[in-house]
């Protein structure tokens, strides 16, 4: 019986880890397959260009772990947004979440 409560204690971190980074704002993949597939990263508002900024970073280098033969962009442009409740009460507003999307293929 020990044993098994040592296995969940040891889960425990790696769910929260796991939630942590599910709720987090960087680049996430959106879809793979063994060709590539397409990875998104959060538009900030109030900056001027795309290509600047440190969420794409992380997303291109997402992409070079993947693709360590290397890649190929084959389309890039805004996804569908996300539209969340700003607070707790239905009168709350709605914001929406912008995202930028690159769809790649692996060499």
């Amino acid at each position: 019986m020990k044993s098994a409560n040592r296995r969940g204690a040891a889960a425990l971190p790696l769910m929260v880890l796991f939630l942590c980074t599910a709720c987090a704002e960087g680049a996430r993949f959106l879809q793979l397959n063994e060709q590539g597939g397409v990875v998104a990263y959060p538009l900030k508002k109030g900056r001027q260009s795309i290509y600047a900024s440190p969420f794409r970073a992380e997303a291109l280098h997402m992409i070079e772990e993947r693709c360590p033969k290397g890649y190929r962009i084959i389309q890039e442009g805004e996804t569908q947004g996300e539209t969340r409740n700003s607070g707790l009460d239905a009168d709350d507003l709605l914001t929406t979440r912008r995202f930028w999307g690159l769809q790649f293929r692996c060499k």
